[in-house]
């Protein structure tokens, strides 16, 4: 059998939901309300069965959570950016894509409206 020469993984975690509080509006100051969070990081492609080689799943729903339990944020490009930057944090991630959606924005006119970053080593 063949093998290819990878360069790059993606590991993903999506539809994440999280508790925030976030929002720029009075209604929304002092209340939490749900964002769906998904996040995608590229990282070496490494041929081994071992979960310290890669990023655990776990790390970025800890890394969301965290972020989340921060404090009041205005803006989901505000979670999106503190979070990418979580991820980054890890030197085997070398891009991050966060797409943040608060499903609540826009009620009942949408589904939900949010931002997605894509951020990478410079």
């Amino acid at each position: 059998m063949s093998q290819g020469v990878l360069r790059a993984s993606r590991v993903f975690v999506t539809g994440l939901k999280v508790q925030a509080e976030i929002g720029v509006h009075k209604h929304e100051i002092g209340r939490v309300q749900p964002l769906v969070v998904d996040v995608e990081l590229e990282v070496p492609t490494v041929a081994s069965d071992r979960l310290a080689e890669t990023v655990n799943y776990e790390t970025i729903l800890a890394a969301a959570q965290a972020v989340a339990a921060e404090g009041h944020l205005h803006l989901v490009e505000t979670f999106a950016h503190r979070l990418a930057s979580r991820c980054l944090a890890d030197p085997r991630v070398s891009q991050a894509r966060i797409r943040v959606t608060k499903p609540l924005a826009l009620e009942p006119h949408a589904v939900g409206a949010g931002v997605e970053i894509v951020i990478g080593r410079g």
